[in-house]
């Protein structure tokens, strides 16, 4: 009889963060919709909040083609050519 042992130990990685502006003042930042529910409405307030409180020029929503996929490159692109930072939003 041969048993095997489902269990494994847990793989440790590091994580590498993306540089965080010393400040929001007057940056433009992209919102990226995953397509599931409410999550648009989610993004609309974190902008919101991110000019009124924080002083962010300009935010815009860009929208993934569905929630089960990544952004697609032409998304991507114009994201890294128009904003200064990005913001991924969740629904449901």
């Amino acid at each position: 009889m041969e048993i095997l042992d489902p269990t494994t130990e847990a793989v440790t990685q590091t994580i590498a963060w993306a540089p965080r502006p010393a400040s929001l003042s007057g940056k433009r930042v992209a919102l990226i919709d995953n397509t599931k529910f409410n999550s648009d409405n989610l993004l609309v307030r974190i902008g919101n909040i991110l000019k009124h409180e924080h002083g962010v020029a300009e935010c815009r929503m860009f929208r993934k083609h569905n929630a089960s996929v990544p952004a697609h490159p032409e998304i991507v692109a114009e994201m890294e050519t128009w904003a200064d930072l990005v913001v991924a939003g969740i629904g449901d």
